[in-house]
């Protein structure tokens, strides 16, 4: 069984790692975009022919599904790629987790990157899924790129910043950019509240391995592709224990 994703950057890290703990014989293609990000302040249709190059990058490969581990790709190019793979590849994207964070009311706040705070595609889960619950929306400029590099300092001060823009009081905190899962420790400790994160990585897993077969044995394999090229994780994700999952190493 294989699994490809794709993502502009190391974001895709937490899904990856979260199939790699559910199924250690499953192999892996990541599919990344060095040369391309960042993603978020591109066009919709410019966001869309970076992910179907990477995702076509990766299915030379032969994968038995497609995780689309990006939130801003699986807002902007998620019907393209279902409508160019599908019914043969099975695509899965990425959706922030509101509707289990506002499951109990309670106030509920969204952390997502500036394009995504405050958007149509936001706002529409937050009408759909927030129910009864107080929510909001909290844009974290400069996290996702400070996780990307792995700027310990740029990755303090945004967290900060974001946090005290966090409400008092807030119940559930919704990590709505996979980069921000690479960090949810350093997120926890910086929110007043003791506040419960939903991430979309164990959803985006466990709907991945749905759509698949049984376990085999052995141990899965890792191939990874930087803008269609054959390469190694970047340094930056070996500074993260989901990194480590994948390879054994952390730096």
């Amino acid at each position: 069984m294989k699994i490809a994703l794709v993502d502009s950057g190391i974001g895709l890290l937490a899904a990856a790692a979260a199939i790699r703990r559910l199924r250690p014989d499953a192999d892996l293609v990541v599919s990344c975009d060095p040369d391309g990000m960042p993603w978020g302040p591109r066009t919709p249709e410019d966001i869309t022919d970076h992910a179907l190059a990477c995702a076509r990058a990766a299915l030379a490969h032969g994968p038995d599904a497609l995780v689309v581990a990006c939130n801003t790709a699986s807002v902007h190019a998620l019907d393209r790629l279902r409508a160019e793979f599908e019914p043969d590849l099975p695509v899965i994207g990425t959706v922030p987790a509101i509707k289990p964070a506002a499951a109990n009311g309670g106030v509920v706040a969204i952390w997502a990157t500036p394009r995504t705070t405050g958007s149509a595609y936001q706002r529409g889960l937050i009408a759909e899924f927030g129910g009864a619950a107080e929510v909001h929306e909290v844009a974290c400029p400069g996290l996702a790129e400070a996780v990307e590099h792995a700027d310990e300092a740029a990755i303090a001060e945004a967290v900060a910043s974001a946090a005290a823009r966090t409400p008092v009081g807030t119940t559930d905190l919704v990590l709505g950019c996979t980069h921000y899962e690479l960090v949810d420790d350093r997120i926890a400790a910086a929110v007043a509240s003791p506040a419960r994160l939903h991430g979309s990585a164990d959803a985006v897993a466990a709907q991945a391995l749905r759509r698949l077969g049984p376990a085999g044995a052995g141990a899965g394999t890792l191939t990874v592709l930087h803008s269609g090229r054959p390469a190694s994780l970047q340094v930056a994700a070996l500074r993260y224990p989901q990194g480590e999952v994948l390879t054994g190493v952390r730096v």
